[in-house]
C-alpha cells in the first residue's frame, strides 16, 4: 500500500509499505479515501512537534474512508460503510474518556500524523471505539473535514464559548478552514458575524457564507473597525486562533463580560496581558483544543442537514507538497483535500 511519509523535516515521500494484517478483536480495517489538511500538518511538516517523535512518520491528522473488514466482536460497522476516524489515540478508560471528553484524555498516546503514524495511507487498522459513522448523504470528501475542522469549531462555539442566538461574534481569519466553518455555524443560529480576512480577494467569499461585516486586517485595524460596528459596545464572543498578532486586539473588541475562545497560535504562542483590563472588564478567556467524538458526530449531522465545508483545492497524494506550500502561503480559502 502507499503511504505519505515524513522522512525528515520538510521531506515527504510516498512509500510502498506492506498492508496491515487482518483487524484484531475490536478493530476495523479502513481504506482511507480523503485526507484534509490543517495547520497542524504544516507544523509537523516543519518539525514543530510538541513531543518526541520518530521518523519515518506517516502524516495526516484528519481523514475519511470506508470499512474494508471487521475484527471479532465488532458490532457497529460493516464492510463498505463510510466512516471518519478520531485523530488521537485516547485510552478510553480514564475519567475524561468515560465522560465523553475525549480531548482531555489523561493517557493519550499521541495525535495521529504528528506523534504517531497518521491517516495518509491506503489501509489502516483502528479500534472500533475511535471510529464514527458517516451519514449516507455526506460525501467522503466533505466528511474528511469533520474530525478536526468542523468539530473543533463545534466544541469552541457551543461547548466552550456557549454562543447564543442573536449574539455578535468576531471570527478571525474568516477564509481559513475553521474560519469558514465558524461563520456558517454562527449564522445558522442567527448571530451577527464580523470577520477578518488577509486580502480583498476573500471578502466576497466570506460574505457568501453569511458574514455581515468584513475587515481586511492588512489595511484596517480590526479593533477600531469592530468597536465602530458595535457602536463601542463590543462583541459577545471572539473566535481566536491566530495568536500573538491578534490576541490583545481581540480583547479590546469584547464587550464587558465577553468571552474569547482560542484554539491556535499560528502567529506566535506568547503574549502579555493587562490583568487590570481582564478583571475590570470581567472577560472570560477559554482555551479549546480538539474536540470530542460527540462533536464529530454533531458536525456530521450538520453536514447531513446541508452545511457543507468550503473546499479550496482537491489534489492527489502525489501533489501534497504543492498543497502544503499553498497552506503556508495563507492564500487558502476553506479546506485542502488530498485524495488517495
Amino acid at each position: 500500500m502507499r503511504a505519505l511519509t515524513l522522512v525528515a523535516d520538510r521531506q515527504l515521500v510516498i512509500e510502498d509499505l506492506p498492508p496491515p494484517p487482518p483487524p484484531a478483536t475490536g478493530e476495523v480495517q479502513i481504506r482511507v479515501k480523503a485526507v484534509a489538511l490543517n495547520h497542524i500538518d504544516v507544523w509537523g511538516y516543519r518539525g514543530m512537534a510538541f513531543a518526541k517523535r520518530k521518523m519515518p512518520l506517516i502524516v495526516g491528522a484528519e481523514a475519511s474512508g470506508e470499512i474494508v473488514s471487521t475484527g471479532e466482536g465488532v458490532t457497529r460497522f460493516k464492510p463498505g460503510q463510510k466512516v471518519v476516524m478520531y485523530g488521537a489515540l485516547t485510552c478510553g478508560e480514564c475519567k475524561a474518556c468515560r465522560e465523553g471528553r475525549d480531548n482531555l484524555c489523561e493517557n493519550v498516546a499521541g495525535i495521529m500524523g504528528f506523534h504517531v503514524d497518521g491517516f495518509a495511507r491506503e489501509l489502516m487498522n483502528l479500534s472500533e471505539r475511535l471510529v464514527i459513522p458517516v451519514p449516507e448523504n455526506v460525501s467522503l470528501r466533505d466528511a474528511a473535514c469533520a474530525p478536526i475542522a468542523f468539530s473543533t469549531v463545534q466544541h469552541m462555539l457551543f461547548d466552550n464559548a456557549k454562543l447564543q442566538p442573536g449574539e455578535t461574534i468576531l471570527v478571525h481569519a474568516g477564509g481559513s478552514g475553521i474560519g469558514t466553518v465558524a461563520i456558517m455555524m454562527a449564522k445558522a443560529i442567527g448571530c451577527t458575524v464580523i470577520t477578518t480576512v488577509g486580502s480583498d480577494a476573500k471578502i466576497e467569499g466570506v460574505k457568501a457564507l453569511g458574514a455581515d461585516h468584513v475587515i481586511n486586517y492588512r489595511t484596517d485595524r480590526f479593533e477600531g473597525v469592530t468597536r465602530k460596528i458595535t457602536k463601542k459596545k463590543g462583541v459577545d464572543v471572539v473566535f481566536e486562533h491566530v495568536g500573538a498578532d491578534t490576541f490583545n486586539g481581540s480583547l479590546l473588541c469584547l464587550k464587558r463580560g465577553g468571552r474569547l475562545v482560542t484554539c491556535g497560535s499560528t502567529s506566535g504562542p506568547t503574549t502579555t496581558l493587562n490583568l487590570m483590563q481582564l478583571f475590570q472588564q470581567q472577560y472570560r478567556i477559554i482555551g479549546s483544543f480538539g474536540a470530542s467524538m460527540r462533536n464529530i458526530a454533531e458536525s456530521l449531522d450538520k453536514m447531513a442537514a446541508g452545511m457543507k465545508p468550503v473546499i479550496d483545492t482537491e489534489v492527489p497524494i502525489e501533489d501534497v507538497a504543492t498543497a502544503l506550500a499553498r497552506m503556508e502561503s495563507r492564500q487558502v480559502f476553506g479546506k485542502i483535500i488530498v485524495t488517495l
